[in-house]
């Protein structure tokens, strides 16, 4: 499989919100409750590939399979040098080392930004795929919220990691 990363462009949206919005409806990796709509992607879009918010997405044999995002951490000026890091992967395309290999490449371009200081993941517990990634990669944990949220009728607890870039 041939797999190209590079810069999240215009014509990715519909691919990259099929992703996201199958969480939505399917998993817990997001705790949103109710898809995405295109004028709200469109935005959350436009927030990125500016300041040092950088979207990635991950081509596969030329398919958008997935993205990887440095978003704001908090609205709060004090915040700007953290960012929240979020990677999705369709899931045909799951377990091919594409989550790995965007995960790779976002951290790049955050080391490589002076602006980045620190870079958060907040992943619902139990998601052992995605906690092992980000120890593979250096992250630290640095606590539980138990019960944060509730979906699928069960409340979902959240881990939070962190990594000095």
């Amino acid at each position: 499989m041939e797999l190209e990363i590079r810069t999240a462009i215009e014509s990715d949206l519909p691919a990259l919100l099929d992703i996201y919005n199958h969480e939505v409806l399917h998993g817990i990796s997001t705790l949103d409750l109710h898809p995405k709509t295109m004028e709200e992607w469109r935005l959350w879009f436009f927030s990125h590939n500016r300041d040092n918010h950088p979207l990635l997405t991950a081509l596969a044999g030329g398919i958008p399979a997935g993205y990887a995002s440095l978003s704001p951490y908090r609205e709060k000026e004090a915040y700007k040098s953290t960012a929240e890091l979020s990677v999705y992967v369709a899931p045909a395309f799951r377990r091919m080392g594409i989550a790995r290999a965007l995960m790779e490449r976002i951290l790049e371009e955050a080391r490589l930004d002076p602006r980045t200081h620190l870079v958060v993941s907040v992943i619902t517990s139990g998601n052992e795929a995605s906690i092992r990634l980000h120890r593979d990669f250096g992250f630290t944990y640095c606590g539980t919220v138990p019960e944060a949220g509730m979906k699928f009728g069960v409340f979902q607890s959240i881990d939070s990691f962190y990594l000095l870039v």
